[in-house]
């Protein structure tokens, strides 16, 4: 894993709720993770729906209706 120049900065924004995940402040990698496994990360979520660990596009449309 790489190192962020923004890193401190993106931690400010970064609502995911899983304690176990390494791609904390580091968008890039958060976006590509999630992208590979056709989801969305947990900054684009509200916090409530975040929490529920499901990154769906599916779960994004019902959270932002």
């Amino acid at each position: 894993m790489n190192s962020c120049p923004n890193q401190k900065r993106n931690l400010q924004d970064c609502n995911c709720s899983y304690g176990a995940c390494s791609r904390k402040g580091l968008c890039c990698e958060c976006l590509r993770y999630h992208r590979q496994n056709r989801e969305i990360p947990a900054c684009f979520f509200p916090d409530e729906s975040e929490k529920t660990y499901d990154r769906s596009i599916t779960a994004f449309i019902r959270a932002n209706q």
